[in-house]
């Protein structure tokens, strides 16, 4: 995740120093920038309104009243698909607010970690988190999964606050490759009255076609495009024939479609590692991210450890792919979030290899991936996670 930190008053200025040091020191915190005064400068410089809707950063915490924040950022904020997480604190660090984006923009995620580094006060207000549910958003963060069609969220949280019996079905596809069924239930039943039930397609030899007929049902057409239109029907079965989603839920005659992101761990190591060095770097890195192993799509690697037997039986005994970059290929990327090695950029002219690796096996287009684990080093081996994205 990406941090700004805006403050105005010189109390806030103590506090926003204070949280990016704290914050710094968590891997899965990839950069924090702190900002001072200026409010409406500095909101605009944050706010990139481009074509692709790309923002620099992932979250926004504002140390000052919530009514100056909010005006600030009022004009700015378009909708819960593509807003930033935004936070409001007090300068004395009393309360930690979850303001806007609290499960699709892990702010709500955000406002328990601060609260747990400065013993604040977190304020979540969110339907589902205050009556210990799990909201669907929420479940899709967990795991990195996109939602395809986000106008049905609502939908689906009303349902599980209602408790409705909710289905997910992983593994629509032979292609598709959800394998840690067990974390999501056990995820799951950690919730009171649970009424979301998991079924894998590829344990019950099913197929995605023959459940309820959905595939010539209107419902979903409605679900998806919220449109009977011909051109939208070619649009779904064009979609559904790319496999272009793996998971979906149900309830009724609602349908929400999800797409697992591709996750990557990327590792470089010194020479003759041993497994289990490279296989613990790995638990580390996925603990901190409250990730199963299963969860992991590939682990990349450079073309100069493409031999290291460490890294082959770990790949092996993970039963995940194994992808190789080449050393050409990291110093084409360009990429501000890397860290750089000395030692590396001396020795092989690139700025390391963890983080560009993983980069670049989960990026699906020009700069479409991003950190969500930052370079660790532990007992000779170097781990970093990225996802597409």
């Amino acid at each position: 995740m990406n941090i700004a930190i805006l403050s105005v008053s010189k109390k806030g200025k103590i506090l926003s120093s204070k949280l990016k040091s704290l914050l710094s020191k968590d891997p899965t915190i990839i950069t924090v920038d702190t900002y001072h005064k200026n409010i409406k400068n500095n909101i605009d410089n944050i706010f990139i309104d481009n074509e692709d809707k790309t923002l620099k950063y992932d979250a926004i915490i504002g140390i000052m009243a919530t009514g100056i924040l909010i005006r600030s950022i009022a004009k700015k904020i378009k909708n819960k698909a593509i807003d930033p997480a935004i936070l409001a604190m007090d300068d004395n660090g009393k309360f930690t607010i979850s303001l806007l984006s609290g499960h699709l923009g892990r702010a709500n995620e955000l406002a328990l970690k601060i609260s747990k580094l400065i013993n604040s006060e977190p304020v979540i207000t969110t339907a589902t988190d205050i009556n210990n549910k799990i909201g669907i958003d929420s479940l899709s963060n967990k795991y990195y999964w996109e939602i395809i069609n986000k106008n049905e969220i609502l939908e689906f949280n009303k349902a599980i606050l209602d408790e409705k019996n909710i289905k997910i079905f992983l593994n629509n596809d032979e292609n598709s490759n959800v394998r840690y069924i067990r974390d999501l239930n056990d995820f799951l039943t950690n919730k009171n009255k649970n009424t979301v039930e998991i079924i894998d397609l590829k344990d019950n030899e099913m197929s995605i076609n023959n459940i309820d007929n959905i595939f010539i049902s209107s419902t979903i057409t409605n679900s998806v495009y919220n449109s009977n239109t011909k051109s939208n029907q070619d649009e779904y079965n064009n979609m559904y024939k790319d496999n272009y989603f793996d998971i979906f839920a149900n309830f009724n005659n609602h349908y929400l479609f999800f797409k697992q992101k591709k996750l990557v761990v990327g590792i470089g190591s010194r020479a003759d590692i041993k497994e289990k060095n490279v296989l613990n770097a790995i638990k580390l890195a996925m603990h901190n991210l409250k990730l199963p192993l299963g969860r992991i799509d590939a682990i990349a690697t450079v073309e100069i450890k493409s031999n290291e037997e460490g890294i082959l039986k770990t790949a092996k005994h993970l039963k995940t792919p194994l992808k190789i970059v080449s050393l050409n290929e990291i110093r084409r990327l360009n990429n501000k979030t890397i860290s750089h090695s000395d030692f590396v950029k001396n020795k092989f002219n690139i700025p390391g290899v963890a983080e560009p690796a993983a980069l670049i096996i989960a990026n699906k287009n020009e700069n479409n991936s991003k950190l969500i684990h930052k370079k660790i080093a532990i007992n000779g081996v170097t781990v970093a996670v990225a996802v597409s994205n």
